[in-house]
């Protein structure tokens, strides 16, 4: 069988070409719902930790926002108390493949983008923002799907990568019926930014992810009381395991979603 061999898409590229110039920034002092707000409003994923002479200390993701309302944090709570730190730095000239294999080796999500001297930091790079200019690579490509005429070889199709050559071949789940504070424990347990929830029969009714739980949180709810199809989103989002990945990251953005599940 012959075996496919895809050139470094990210050579060449550097951390500039993907960053993102805002960086959604609050105080040690702030209070943990403030960082709520911030994540949903600006749709980011962590908020960035100063002290008051604006020098930064930490990050305050998702992830710490969901541990705080599992271990009942009060919303009032400082950020300093469940802030990560300090944040881990990357120059904005530095090869975007360098700067994912540190994300990967430190197992962190985003870097914050700093030149060389005594100058601020000035942009944040995620997976996102990756999977973005990617995807516009994929447009410019000669092999794009976009405009491709009818009557196009199938040999050329062929070597497109596939969703099942990326996807994470494993599946969590959890009960309509299961609690906030267990649906947490999937997530924490399992790395994962969303868990897919089924009815008593098992198909698939909706998704809960992080940013439904901090919003859970700042509405009040009982983590150990309220169940899972209490405020879930649905139905969910879903592709088949041999779409194009290019089509399917369009779909992703289209549809403003980090995630999407597979069926055979």
């Amino acid at each position: 069988m012959q075996t496919a061999t895809y050139k470094n898409v990210l050579a060449g590229l550097t951390v500039a070409d993907a960053m993102r110039r805002q960086i959604v920034r609050l105080s040690a002092s702030d209070p943990i719902s403030q960082a709520i707000r911030c994540t949903i409003k600006f749709k980011v994923n962590a908020v960035l930790i100063d002290t008051d002479a604006q020098q930064a200390v930490g990050v305050v993701s998702k992830t710490d926002l969901m541990s705080a309302y599992y271990a009942g944090f009060d919303l009032e709570t400082p950020l300093e108390a469940i802030m990560v730190g300090p944040p881990t730095l990357c120059r904005p000239d530095a090869p975007l493949d360098e700067a994912l294999k540190s994300m990967q080796t430190h197992g962190i999500h985003r870097l914050y983008v700093k030149p060389d001297g005594p100058h601020p930091l000035n942009g944040v790079l995620a997976y996102p923002d990756i999977v973005g200019l990617l995807y516009r690579f994929c447009r410019r490509c000669e092999k794009s799907t976009t405009g491709r005429k009818l009557g196009t070889a199938k040999e050329d199709w062929a070597e497109m990568l596939r969703v099942r050559e990326v996807m994470t071949p494993k599946l969590i789940q959890a009960g309509r019926d299961q609690t906030l504070s267990e649906v947490m424990e999937l997530l924490s347990g399992h790395r994962l930014g969303a868990v897919l929830i089924h009815d008593d029969t098992g198909l698939p009714l909706g998704v809960v992810s992080k940013t439904d739980l901090i919003a859970a949180y700042m509405h009040g709810l009982d983590p150990t009381t309220v169940a899972a199809a209490d405020i879930m989103k649905g139905p969910p989002l879903a592709c088949e395991e041999n779409d194009l990945l290019s089509e399917t990251l369009w779909v992703m953005i289209y549809n403003d979603v980090y995630r999407m599940f597979v069926y055979r």
